[in-house]
């Protein structure tokens, strides 16, 4: 058992002091029940913290993973056709790990693994609606009337499909350069919903998933998450 104010500035809450501070507050509960007094010694393994209501990560053994996948690598961990996959990218890990999502095989940028898999379905969850912001190369000159009609909503096969921010980051005479923020998770729907308004993809790459962003990591490149962007991520993903 270790003191709470130990557990929650080891998962990145902040220093041991201001930790304290919190808990005098009466902002942090365990196993639901608010905490008030200094002191008191947790599990962190098994009880559940939180902070102002957001579940705190506090298991020691639990990894994620940041990964700028490269175009030509399929979402899963083998692949019956041989086709480089992302076992290739991390199979020198000790850790079981899960892919939280995906992205198509022709889509760079980041991607999320984890061996927690309880966060890989929260933040895949589609009650969650993390946000997720991708940069997209298309053919030909993006209107502002297109990029209305992209946060307006398209029908696609599968229903309609809306970002919640499209904006232009440059264009020539042939091609444009769009940055999408959406909350849906359907299969290839930024290629989709790019192709209903006339402007097919040349190349995309998701560029953040809520909180976290793609940064300067290269095609093929990981980094682990510190544990405060750990417990970001699960405040994100947050069901309640």
């Amino acid at each position: 058992m270790i003191r709470l104010q130990k557990v929650l500035a080891a998962a990145g809450i902040g220093s041991r002091r201001k930790c304290e501070v919190l808990i005098g507050q009466g902002r942090v509960s365990v196993n639901g029940v608010l905490v008030s007094e200094q002191g008191l010694r947790v599990d962190p393994d098994s009880d559940e913290i939180r902070v102002d209501g957001k579940l705190i990560p506090t298991r020691p053994e639990v990894v994620v993973l940041a990964l700028n996948k490269p175009v030509g690598v399929v979402s899963s961990m083998a692949d019956d056709r041989g086709r480089p996959c992302l076992a290739d990218l991390v199979g020198d890990r000790e850790e079981r790990l899960f892919h939280v999502g995906r992205l198509d095989e022709q889509t760079s940028g980041l991607l999320l693994l984890t061996n927690d898999g309880e966060l890989a379905q929260r933040v895949a969850h589609p009650s969650v609606g993390i946000d997720k912001t991708y940069r997209a190369t298309v053919e030909g000159v993006v209107t502002k009337a297109e990029l209305r009609r992209l946060t307006d909503g398209v029908t696609l096969n599968d229903g309609e499909a809306r970002a919640e921010s499209a904006r232009l980051i440059s264009s020539t005479e042939s091609r444009s350069i769009v940055q999408l923020r959406l909350h849906l998770g359907r299969n290839r729907v930024v290629r989709r919903m790019l192709a209903a308004i006339g402007h097919p993809v040349l190349a995309l790459v998701r560029t953040s998933i809520g909180p976290l962003r793609l940064g300067g990591l290269r095609p093929g490149q990981l980094r682990e998450l510190s544990q405060r962007e750990v417990a970001e991520l699960y405040a994100a993903s947050d069901l309640g």
